[in-house]
């Protein structure tokens, strides 16, 4: 299946807590790298999601919010993921940033081209991605 999201990690389910309404659940991937997802309880038991199970994490670029390097200041957003940017494409108005992360991972970004030069964004440097936990969508292989 071909999506629109940016952002596809492939992982197996390392951790999920159940609650009343929603679950969060961490899909570690093949480098070591995190991505929590909170989903609602009905997800959970549609998509048979389980520790051990294999999923895949989407996220649209424009969620993932960019900080100049690393994460200094304690934010709500559950993934918090710290990196080295590893291509800047800039458009007429927006760049997307890839970063890196330390196991392998790549993150994409969607941010104005203002935003970068605020940042001094650059090939190399430190930079730290947020993502929303509920900006995650999980599926799982068919």
């Amino acid at each position: 299946m071909n999506v629109s999201a940016r952002n596809v990690f492939k992982g197996k389910i390392t951790a999920l807590v159940d609650g009343a309404v929603n679950a969060e659940v961490e899909l570690t991937l093949p480098g070591g790298d995190k991505i929590v997802a909170i989903v609602t309880e009905g997800s959970v038991q549609s998509l048979g999601l389980a520790v051990g199970k294999e999923a895949v994490a989407y996220v649209k670029a424009p969620w993932v919010m960019l900080l100049a390097g690393p994460a200094n200041v304690k934010f709500s957003a559950r993934n918090q993921l710290a990196g080295k940017v590893a291509k800047l494409q800039k458009g007429a108005v927006n760049t997307e940033v890839a970063i890196t992360l330390p196991g392998g991972t790549t993150v994409f970004s969607v941010v104005t081209n203002e935003a970068v030069m605020e940042l001094g964004l650059k090939e190399g440097s430190e930079a730290s991605a947020l993502i929303k936990a509920s900006h995650v969508i999980l599926g799982i292989p068919a």
